[in-house]
């Protein structure tokens, strides 16, 4: 099983460029035409992305964090998520490679096969960097109407985190 994962990504790039043959696409000329429309679309997304780089940094190093899970950490204790994984909550609809540090510092502080780790591994897997995401999405289209879309984002990351650690008490 795992030759077969290991060979996926070069067997559907072999497949990719047959098909393109046997249709008389021109491969080369077709890539580099790909990658001259999507330099505008990299230089379009970069001021958001740098934004939301920096406002993570800051809302970390700013003691807002820290403040927020204060402040909020009775709400989470009753919908029954764990208080040592409040870091990894306020850090992943911010920053993935933040998130990635902070579920690590939990796996090692409390063991991989404690509760709480496997709340935050299944909270970290069933969410996205919400402002992330919204900033690649938002900087492409015209019409934006981004406060809605990421109250919902952030709510649906809340009923996911629950549910993660819901789950994760009952199995």
């Amino acid at each position: 099983m795992n030759v077969f994962f290991t060979m996926i990504v070069p067997l559907i790039f072999i497949l990719s460029f047959l098909y393109a043959k046997r249709k008389n696409v021109k491969i080369y000329d077709s890539f580099t035409s790909g990658v001259k429309n999507a330099f505008p679309l990299v230089l379009s997304i970069y001021p958001y992305l740098a934004a939301v780089s920096m406002l993570s940094v800051l809302f970390s190093e700013s003691g807002l964090q820290d403040g927020l899970g204060t402040l909020l950490s009775p709400a989470l204790r009753f919908l029954g998520i764990p208080e040592e994984i409040f870091p990894l909550l306020f850090v992943k609809p911010l920053s993935g490679s933040g998130a990635t540090a902070v579920l690590s510092d939990i796996l090692a502080k409390y063991g991989t096969d404690s509760y709480i780790a496997r709340c935050a591994c299944v909270a970290y897997g069933s969410s996205e960097t919400i402002f992330y995401i919204s900033a690649v999405y938002f900087a492409s289209v015209k019409r934006k109407r981004l406060s809605l879309a990421a109250a919902i984002a952030v709510f649906s990351f809340l009923c996911s985190s629950v549910l993660a650690c819901f789950l994760c008490t009952v199995l």
